[in-house]
C-alpha cells in the first residue's frame, strides 16, 4: 500500500499540521531551520516504526507549553492521536481482501501511549437498525403467513413477527449492525428460513441481503485486520545514523553491555551493520582474539573453522547486497563509478568497511565523498530496520545529502528519485539544489510563524513566512540563471505558469507523436509581462536566437508594442496566443487553449466546478470565470494540478480543438526560433 495522506498533532512544536497529500513515489519538505521538519518524520515513523525503536513518551513529545494538560490528567495519552496516515490500496493489496473493498481506503492513528486504532474508509458501511427495520418487518410478515397452524389444545407458538419486537426492544435507528446485535439477527434469520417460500424470489433475495447484512461488520474488521498486517515500514535515516569505517568491537561490546551505547549518534550505524551482518560486537570480539586449537583437537578446530568461514560467508554476502544496491543508485550511468566494490572485513578487533576502486586498491570508507558515505549508512539502516520488509518500506530522509557541494546535491537528487523507484521516500532539504524546477508540484512547505499554532505543512506552493519558499526561489533561480545562456534558442514567456502549460502539453503531445516541440529551446519565464523585454534584449544582446510568446490580453498588448521589444526582435518573433487559438475569446490567455480539460481537471482534481458558467459564458477568459466564481482561487495551484494531471494522462483525453490549437502553437515557436 501507498501513503496518501499524512496528519501530525501535539508533538513537540507541532499543535496540528492539518491533512497533508503525500505523493506516490517522491515528496519533498522545505522550510527553514526550526520549522519542524524532522519532528514531522520523526512523529510519522510511529505509523509503522522498525522493531526496537523507541515509541512516544509523553514527558519528551507532548508540546512542552501543554505539558501541565498531561500531569493534572486533564488530557490523558490515551485520548491524543499524534501521527494519522492515510493509505491506498495497491493491486497486491486488493488481491488479498474481497472485491467489494478493493477501493477502500486504510487508515491509522498512533496515539501518545503508543496505542493505536485503525479503519477502513469508503467500501460497504456497517448498516444501522435504520437500514434493514423495512425488510425486517416485511420478512417477518411473510413468516408469520407460513407457520403451521398448532395441533388442537396446543399453545399457540410465538409469531416471528412477535419474536422481532421482542428482539430489537431496545434498539433504536443509530443501532449498528455489528457484535452482539449482529450475531442476534443472524440467529433470528435463520430460525426464519425455513418458514419463507423458496419460490418468492422477492423474499429470497430480502433475505439474503439482511442475511448479508449481519456480516458487513465483521468483514470490514477482517479486512482492517489483514490490511493492518500489510501497513509499510517506515525508516527514518538522519544523517547522524553514519556507519563509522572502523569499528573497535571490544569497545563496542563492552559499551553495549554496560549499557552506555550512544544509540542516537555514534553508535547507532554501527550497531545496525552488526544486525545486517547477524553478528553481536562480542561475538566479532571474541572470535578476533581465539587462538586457533591444535591440530589434534579436530573437533575443536572443526568448530573454529566453522566460526570464522560462517563470519565470512555472512560478511561477504553483506558486501554483495551493498555493493549492488549503491551501484544501482549511485551514477549508475557513469562511465567510471566511484566504487566498484564495496567490502566488509574483519580484521582482529577491527570491523571495517572498505571500497575498493576500479584499480583494486582499498580505501577505508572515511576517504570517500561525504555523499557515498551517507548512501553506504542508508542501506546499512535500511536494510537492518526493515528486514524483510525492505520492499514494503517508505523511507523518511531528514536533511540528505547535506554536506555535498550544491552541484553535487544536485546529482545526488536523481539518486533519491531512484531510490523512489522501488520505495516510496519523503525526504526534508532546505537547499535549493535538492528541488528540481520541474518537481514543484512535489514540494510540501513546512512553515512555523507562531509557536501559538505551531507548525503547518501546505500541500500548495504557499506560505505565509517568505523564507519558507527561499529554496523553491533559489531553486528556480538557479536554473534559471544556468540555463539563460546556455541556450542558442530562447522562448520568453510571461511566467512560471507559462512554462508549466508549455512544458506539460509539448510533453503530452511528444509522447502521441502529434508535434515535436524543439528540444533546443529553453523556456525562460519572465515575472510579468512588462519584463519579457529585458529578458528578451538581454538575450538578444548575447547573439542568441530569441522569441516571446505573450497573452492576447491588454497586458500582451501593451508589451508587444513597445518599440524596444519590436526592434529588438521583430514582429515575427513576438508570438500571441491568438496566434494559434480558435475559440470564441476576443482576447485569449494561454490557459484559453486548455479551457475544456482546465475545466474538468479542476472539478476532479481540486473540486473547483464552473463548468455551467464557462458553458453559459464561452467568449469570457477562463481565468476570469476561475477568478470570479473560485474565493481563493490561485493560478499557481491551477497549473500544478494540471501538471499533476498530465502525468497520469495522454494527449488523447485533451479536445480535438485544444490539440489542434496546440499542435500549430508548437508549429509557430519552432519556425520563430528554427
Amino acid at each position: 500500500m501507498r501513503l496518501k495522506s499524512a496528519r501530525v498533532q501535539m508533538y513537540r512544536s507541532i499543535r496540528d499540521t492539518g491533512w497533508f497529500d503525500v505523493e506516490a513515489a517522491k515528496t519533498i519538505l522545505v522550510g527553514p531551520n526550526e520549522a519542524g521538519k524532522t519532528a514531522l518524520l520523526q512523529a510519522l515513523q510511529q505509523i509503522n516504526a522498525p522493531k526496537g525503536t523507541i515509541g512516544f513518551d509523553p514527558l519528551r513529545d507532548y508540546p512542552r507549553a501543554a505539558y501541565n494538560d498531561i500531569t493534572t490528567g486533564k488530557v490523558k495519552p490515551s485520548d491524543v492521536i499524534v501521527a494519522s496516515a492515510r493509505f491506498s490500496l495497491e493491486p497486491t493489496d486488493q488481491a488479498v481482501i474481497p472485491t467489494e473493498f478493493a477501493e477502500c481506503e486504510y487508515v491509522y492513528h498512533r496515539k501518545l501511549d503508543n496505542s493505536a486504532v485503525h479503519s477502513l474508509e469508503g467500501g460497504p458501511g456497517t448498516p444501522t437498525y435504520a437500514d434493514v427495520s423495512k425488510d425486517l418487518d416485511r420478512l417477518a410478515a411473510h413468516a408469520d403467513g407460513r407457520i403451521p397452524a398448532p395441533a388442537e389444545g396446543a399453545p399457540p407458538s410465538q409469531k416471528p413477527s412477535e419474536q422481532l419486537k421482542e428482539m430489537v426492544s431496545g434498539w433504536d435507528e443509530n443501532t449498528r449492525i455489528a457484535d452482539n446485535t449482529a450475531t442476534t439477527l443472524d440467529a433470528w434469520l435463520k430460525q426464519m428460513l425455513p418458514l419463507i417460500d423458496e419460490d418468492n424470489k422477492k423474499e429470497e433475495e430480502r433475505y439474503d441481503r439482511l442475511l448479508l447484512a449481519t456480516k458487513i461488520d465483521a468483514r470490514r474488521t477482517e479486512v482492517v485486520r489483514l490490511l493492518e498486517k500489510r501497513r509499510p515500514v517506515l525508516v527514518l535515516f538522519s544523517n547522524y545514523h553514519r556507519v563509522k569505517p572502523r569499528i573497535h568491537l571490544e569497545h563496542l561490546a563492552t559499551r553495549t553491555e554496560t549499557g552506555v551505547v550512544d544509540d542516537e549518534a555514534f553508535d547507532y550505524g554501527n550497531l545496525r551493520l552488526l544486525k545486517l551482518l547477524g553478528f553481536s560486537a562480542r561475538e566479532l570480539s571474541t572470535l578476533g582474539r581465539a587462538a586457533e586449537p591444535t591440530a589434534s583437537n579436530g573437533a575443536a578446530l572443526q568448530a573454529y573453522r566453522d566460526q570464522l568461514d560462517k563470519r565470512s560467508y555472512q560478511l561477504n554476502a553483506a558486501s554483495v547486497r551493498l555493493t549492488d544496491e549503491i551501484r544501482s543508485v549511485w551514477l549508475p550511468d557513469a562511465k567510471r563509478a566511484e566504487a566498484d566494490k564495496l567490502r566488509v572485513v574483519a580484521d582482529g578487533q577491527y570491523l571495517k568497511v572498505v571500497v575498493e576502486d576500479d584499480l583494486g586498491v582499498d580505501i577505508e570508507l572515511d576517504q570517500r565523498s561525504e555523499g557515498f558515505q551517507w548512501l553506504v549508512s542508508f542501506f546499512v539502516v535500511f536494510f537492518a530496520e526493515a528486514e524483510d520488509l525492505h520492499a514494503n518500506a517508505i523511507l523518511l530522509l531528514d536533511e540528505p545529502g547535506l554536506s555535498l557541494h550544491g552541484l553535487k546535491q544536485r546529482d545526488f537528487r536523481a539518486t533519491i528519485s531512484r531510490l523512489a523507484e522501488k520505495n516510496q521516500t519523503l525526504y526534508t532539504t532546505h537547499s535549493p539544489f535538492l528541488v528540481g524546477p520541474d518537481e514543484l508540484d512535489l514540494v510540501r512547505v513546512v512553515e512555523m510563524t507562531d509557536r501559538k499554532v505551531g507548525t503547518k505543512v501546505h500541500t500548495d506552493v504557499l506560505a505565509e513566512d517568505p523564507g519558507s519558499l527561499l529554496p523553491l526561489q533559489e531553486a528556480l533561480g538557479y536554473d534559471m540563471a544556468q540555463s539563460l545562456f546556455s541556450q542558442s534558442r530562447n522562448l520568453v514567456l510571461e511566467g512560471l505558469t507559462d512554462l508549466w502549460y508549455i512544458d506539460s502539453v509539448a510533453q503530452l503531445l511528444r509522447d502521441a507523436n502529434v508535434a515535436e516541440l524543439n528540444d533546443k529551446i529553453a523556456l525562460v519565464p519572465a515575472k510579468s509581462a512588462g519584463k519579457v523585454v529585458y529578458y528578451a534584449t538581454i538575450l538578444h544582446s548575447q547573439k542568441l536566437k530569441v522569441a516571446a510568446l505573450l497573452d492576447s490580453d491588454a497586458a500582451g498588448d501593451h508589451a508587444a508594442q513597445q518599440d524596444v521589444l519590436v526592434n529588438t526582435l521583430g514582429n515575427k518573433a513576438i508570438l500571441r496566443t491568438k496566434d494559434a487559438y480558435s475559440g470564441a475569446v476576443p482576447r485569449p490567455e494561454i490557459e484559453d487553449l486548455l479551457r475544456d480539460t482546465l475545466v474538468n481537471m479542476a472539478k476532479a482534481e481540486l473540486g473547483w466546478d464552473i463548468s455551467s458558467t464557462a458553458s453559459a459564458y464561452p467568449s469570457r477568459p477562463i481565468m476570469d470565470i476561475f477568478a470570479a466564481e473560485i474565493q481563493g482561487f490561485s493560478k499557481y495551484r491551477l497549473a500544478k494540478a494540471f501538471v499533476r494531471w498530465t502525468r497520469g494522462h495522454d494527449a488523447t483525453e485533451l479536445s480535438t480543438d485544444e490539440r489542434q490549437q496546440w499542435e500549430k502553437m508548437i508549429g509557430l515557436i519552432n519556425k520563430a526560433l528554427k
